[in-house]
């Protein structure tokens, strides 16, 4: 069935063009994945607080390898872009940075990330954050990025708010961690938007949803 209106992001942003490397600042760029980051991939894996926000464990260097061979791949398939946010001239790993659940007829997307913990406390994630949004509405054309994260992960939400996404609301019982169903925070920033001047709300205590066996 046609649709009465174009698409917001032209498929071809993904399907024809290579990937970009979007410069960061402060010594820092966002580039495609190498198969040479698996062995750092699979070290910033077995960091407690990666695992327990991202409910994934990286058991070998091959599994690692594999991983960052996906996320190079997934380009062109116009659902989601990952990039390595990398040191510009060593190349060494700081964390990645991706669009998930890209909608391009809508326009819309989700943000993620990561940093290595060698590399944390430096406002990297905030800067990588800042790179992709800008690459993704002046560039892409993307008309509304959303984030979300557990509301017991405090540090995700400093860093949601540091890059202009403004907290909507509370999605009950949205994310699976090992522990059980958290509510998550969802944040989201619109293409034409204004620096938000509100303070970071306290993080929410609510429970967890435990699973029953």
């Amino acid at each position: 069935m046609p649709r009465a209106a174009p698409a917001i992001v032209a498929t071809e942003t993904f399907t024809r063009a290579a990937q970009p490397v979007l410069p960061v600042g402060a010594g820092l760029v966002l580039r495609p994945w190498l198969r040479r980051d698996g062995p750092e991939v699979y070290g910033a894996f077995q960091d407690p607080a990666i695992r327990r926000w991202h409910v994934r464990t990286a058991d070998t260097l091959e599994e690692a390898a594999d991983w960052v061979d996906d996320w190079s791949r997934s380009w062109t398939s116009g659902t989601v872009a990952n990039w390595a946010v990398a040191d510009s001239r060593s190349g060494r790993l700081m964390g990645r940075a991706s669009l998930h659940h890209m909608e391009l007829w809508h326009g819309e997307a989700e943000v993620a990330y990561w940093v290595v913990p060698a590399a944390r406390g430096r406002g990297i994630a905030p800067r990588a954050v800042d790179a992709l949004v800008r690459w993704s509405f002046e560039v892409a054309g993307f008309h509304r990025l959303e984030l979300r994260h557990s509301i017991h992960n405090a540090q995700s939400c400093r860093v949601a708010h540091k890059s202009g996404f403004i907290l909507e609301g509370i999605n009950r019982s949205a994310g699976l961690h090992a522990d059980g169903w958290h509510d998550m925070h969802l944040h989201a920033r619109l293409a034409h938007h204004i620096q938000p001047t509100e303070p970071i709300p306290e993080v929410a205590t609510q429970p967890v949803y435990r699973l029953r066996h």
